[in-house]
């Protein structure tokens, strides 16, 4: 058989398959053409047919009338356009590498060019690793409603951090790829993907990781032979008309051949991956007549390459994934093939933030200072859900570290940060802008401010393109209303658009500024403003209003000398010289007139300022800080301490705040002489902190260690530095569990303590515990008297303590008198035993006969669930066996597990009588508090559940002196604390 016979055999004896496979058909035509073998009329009717396998057939027409020299011909173009098609049918030995070396030397190259990574300010040869910089971001599989988007917008902090991770409905523990390519609850599995993410929020170093992934053979459920990265930056610089092959092979070293032996073997488990569909130059619309276009190899404009792929003409099995902002979201699902799935970067939770800042720094200690600085304020933690935002503050703080910046010099202030965020975008995120930079921030400005005055954070469509062209800093949704979509705006968060509105407000002319802000400094008194105006500091005597406040802050950080500097050499933006002034005498007024609610807001515009001499010459004002009304946060104690840094002199502070915030705190605690402190959530582990805090000789007037878990070993050290102070004048102390040591710690502290004058000593459980001997142990002085309070809370009505508090009330000189331990042990062991049991008698009357030997006990406060005759007899006793007991006064009610909530009882009948009935010292009143059925028969019992809300019980105080015997009906509860 002769070379023409033996290939036209095997064309015919694998004709279907090469009908389904050939896909340079074209090609091979005008070959064929060229070369005489195909006539001008068939070669039209291959051209005119839509898809490759219609081609094919059309030449099969011409091959089969032509005989065994064309489809000789045939062959040998296929051996030119389809090598490695032939080479799979078996038809002659594969010229050139197999297609599995191809793909590993595809594979190598990957891995050579995506390890690395160039940051925005790599000098030239500069690079860093992509592990050192990527981590993976919280993807959500679904549209957000409005309603979650307006709460992600106005959170921060802690609740914004929990926000996050509830939104996040992406498996961290799979791959990325699994995440988005995986089956949903139906089994459905979808061929095209959008990824959608704000600026900054890590699209591309997504994809590059996803490539790096795929190359280094990372093992996922989902499985692709291969992936193509087409980058949309690059193709906006491609020219004149190209195959689709062709602009994968842009972003790869593989040739259009390769790339099409590639999907032609196997387009079903291919991956292209199309980053940064919004950056794209060009428009989709103008080219339907492209869409016949089949053949992989077949050049058309770039952009009809792209449509025929995203609407799945060509390659319609392959799998896509496409990244985008959300302004072209809406667009790229109207192109994009089907079944397609929509998710989202969501950026960072806090989790994500400390494993970026942990592979930036390398260095713990560094990683540290720089994670704790940005963790201690709640605007930047909250901006650090933005990728960059991250990359920003970790470079900026390494050059700080290397210059030998520390934390309490206040490394850098939230607006400068902001400002970074600003320019980077604006110069690598900001490709084809319309407007000039001035114009462009001036124009987010007006809308920031819009949406400030009107407290809107969604922007409609139509207002929005009234006022800006596209911009990095907005995010695009679409909401479902009713019927129909609903396109609305925002800032990618309130805290951008707080900043943008400051933007805006210098660069206002000096009247235009002064007027838009005295209106809000003063929008509580317009109607007599003109009595007081101050007309060249017109801010003072103001206060913003709260939702301001923050603009007022970033106002005072743009205002930084450093910041304004920036602004000037970047974007030629001047900060007008009056704007400062102003804001430095309205601070001042602030500090003189002492408002205290004020005082955390003040610290963090001193802070943004970052003005050192200001600083002091605003606090000179302030003879004693007093923030211990309310915690601060972590953010406020930051501020606190950089203004503490620079007044190293200051005398005395009140404070309340978090125990995590005592090693922050702990340089200016310890040099402060005169100390006031309200500690939350103290462990043991906090206790050699807070001495070291504490340190010696100080006037401490009162320290509050509140929910705290405390054992008695830290209790007892606790108090041993309180021997040290000068003065004390209160402590409260929670513990794990009031033991007859902790009582005992406690009574040897009162009794050595003579030198310090103290007003409260307490101890109180952090949580429930049924072995303790009481749930809280208080001992103050009061009036030169000494209170000695036990409670034992309620579980559950069901579950009442059958004595629930105690109050002794005796001179402050017989303190060394009272035996607590045993006080709190009967105390204890009445609540232990039943009140049916012969044992409760036994035991109640040990305390009772504790109570009367105490000498100088002149007042006493017992809470019982209700007042039985039995009780009465017990408050007689009380009342004939101490000589010196002036008062008892009776709660029917029990405190509940809260400590804050009382549970009223009911005064039966009998206790009253028996009280009335009996003699009395007159030099001691009995008061009884609580509710009195007013039926005459069938009274409410012990048992008769609710009794506050029935009509017939009514809430009344009865007091007996002597035979005197006076009812008062009370509309107000009156609780045991307040006799």
């Amino acid at each position: 058989m002769d070379q023409d016979s033996e290939r036209a055999q095997f064309v015919d004896a694998h004709w279907k398959t090469l009908v389904q496979r050939v896909i340079m058909v074209m090609a091979i035509a005008d070959e064929l053409q060229s070369d005489g073998m195909l006539e001008w009329e068939p070669y039209c009717k291959i051209k005119a047919a839509v898809t490759n396998q219609q081609k094919m057939r059309e030449l099969y027409e011409v091959l089969q009338s032509g005989g065994d020299q064309v489809k000789s011909a045939f062959y040998s173009s296929l051996e030119k356009h389809e090598p490695y098609l032939l080479g799979d049918l078996g038809s002659i030995k594969l010229m050139g590498e197999s297609l599995a070396d191809c793909l590993n030397k595809y594979k190598m190259w990957i891995q050579k060019e995506y390890e690395y990574v160039t940051e925005y300010n790599s000098l030239p040869g500069e690079n860093v690793l992509l592990s050192e910089r990527f981590t993976q971001p919280l993807i959500i599989m679904r549209h957000r409603e409005r309603r979650e988007r307006e709460e992600e917008m106005c959170s921060v902090g802690e609740s914004f951090q929990q926000l996050l991770v509830s939104r996040n409905n992406a498996d961290k523990d799979s791959s990325i790829l699994d995440a988005l390519f995986g089956a949903d609850s139906k089994g459905i599995s979808p061929n095209s993907v959008i990824l959608q993410g704000n600026s900054g929020n890590g699209k591309s170093f997504t994809a590059q990781k996803i490539m790096l992934d795929w190359a280094s053979g990372k093992l996922c459920k989902v499985e692709f032979d291969c992936l193509f990265h087409l980058k949309c930056k690059e193709v906006n610089h491609v020219s004149g008309e190209q195959s689709l092959t062709e602009l994968l092979s842009y972003n790869s070293n593989l040739t259009s051949e390769q790339i099409s032996r590639i999907l032609q073997k196997s387009s079903e488990k291919v991956l292209i991956l199309i980053d940064g569909f919004d950056e794209l130059r060009f428009s989709f619309s103008d080219f339907s007549d492209h869409l016949k276009l089949k053949d992989l190899s077949e050049k058309a404009p770039r952009e009809a390459s792209l449509k025929v792929l995203l609407m799945g003409h060509i390659l319609s099995k392959t799998s896509l994934l496409v990244t985008t902002r959300s302004t072209a979201t809406n667009t790229l699902d109207s192109l994009l093939k089907h079944p397609k799935r929509f998710t989202e970067i969501m950026g960072f939770s806090e989790r994500e933030v400390k494993e970026y800042f942990q592979k930036f720094f390398q260095d713990e200690e560094l990683f540290i200072k720089a994670y704790e600085y940005v963790r201690s304020n709640e605007t930047l933690i909250t901006a650090c859900s933005i990728p960059v935002i991250c990359w920003i503050i970790c470079t900026v703080l390494r050059e700080r570290f290397s210059e030998g910046s520390d934390l309490t010099s206040g490394l850098e202030t939230t607006t400068s940060i902001y400002v970074d965020f600003v320019c980077t975008l604006l110069e690598h995120h900001s490709q084809g802008l319309s407007q000039p930079v001035p114009t462009l921030l001036r124009s987010l400005g007006q809308l920031a401010e819009r949406g400030m005055l009107d407290t809107q954070v969604l922007f409609e469509e139509k207002s929005v393109d009234e006022m800006v062209s596209a911009s990095p800093f907005l995010c695009k949704f679409l909401f479902k209303r009713r019927i129909r979509k609903e396109t609305m705006f925002s800032f990618m968060h309130l805290s951008f658009q707080e900043f943008f509105t400051a933007l805006y407000y210098i660069s206002q002319e000096e009247r235009e500024f002064l007027d838009k802000l005295t209106e809000r400094f003063h929008s509580q008194t317009q109607s007599y403003l003109s009595l007081y105006l101050d007309k060249d500091f017109p801010l003072k005597y103001g206060c913003p209003e709260p939702h301001f406040l923050p603009v007022v802050q970033f106002l005072c950080g743009l205002s930084n000398s450093e910041v304004s500097r920036s602004l000037q050499e970047m974007y030629n933006l001047s900060v007008p010289s009056f704007v400062q002034p102003q804001l430095r005498e309205w601070i001042l007024d602030m500090s003189k007139s002492g408002v205290y609610s004020y005082l955390p807001f003040i610290l963090h515009c001193l802070y943004e300022l970052h003005e050192k001499e200001f600083v002091q010459k605003a606090m000179e004002a302030w003879l004693e800080l007093d923030m211990s009304w309310d915690p601060l946060s972590r953010t406020d104690c930051w501020a606190l301490l950089y203004c503490l840094d620079c007044c190293p002199h200051f005398r005395s502070l009140k404070l309340n705040f978090a125990a995590s915030e005592l090693k922050m705190l702990q340089d200016v605690l310890c040099r402060t002489p005169k100390l006031g402190l309200t500690v939350q959530n103290v462990s043991d582990t906090d206790v050699t902190v807070l001495l070291s805090a504490l340190g010696e000789g100080k006037q401490l007037g009162e320290l509050k260690l509140n929910s705290s878990c405390l054992s008695d070993q830290s209790v007892q050290q606790v108090l041993k530095a309180l021997h040290k102070q000068k003065k004390v004048g209160g402590l409260q102390i929670s513990v794990k569990s009031i033991t007859a040591d902790t009582a005992l710690i406690l009574t040897d502290f009162l009794q050595s303590c003579s030198k310090a004058e103290w007003e409260e000593i307490s101890g109180s459980l952090s949580t429930s515990d049924v072995e303790s001997l009481c749930s809280s142990l208080r001992l103050f002085s009061f009036e030169g008297k000494l209170v000695v309070n036990v409670v034992r809370l309620c579980l559950s009505i069901q579950n009442q303590p059958s004595l629930s508090e105690i109050i002794l009330n005796c001179p402050r000189s017989e303190a060394s008198n009272i035996d607590i331990k045993s006080f709190t042990e009967s105390f204890h062991n009445i609540n232990c035993i039943a009140e049916e049991s012969v044992d409760f008698d036994r035991n109640l009357h040990a305390l009772l006969t504790l109570l009367t030997s105490m000498s100088g006990l002149s007042a006493l406060n017992l809470s019982v669930p209700f007042l039985t005759e039995t009780w009465a007899s017990r408050v007689l006793f009380l009342v004939e066996s101490s000589p010196k007991l002036t008062v008892i006064n009776f709660h029917a009610g029990s405190w509940c597990s809260d400590g804050v909530k009382w549970l009223p009882g009911l005064l039966l009948e009998e206790g009253i009588k028996l009280l009335k009935e009996s003699a009395k010292r007159p030099e001691c009143i009995v008061n009884i508090r609580g509710f009195r059925c007013s039926k005459s028969s069938e009274r409410c019992s012990r048992h008769t559940e609710h009794i506050d809300q029935l009509s017939c019980n009514q809430r009344v105080t009865i007091q007996f002196c002597g035979d005197q015997c006076t009812e008062d009906i009370k509309l107000k509860l009156v609780l045991p604390d307040e006799n």
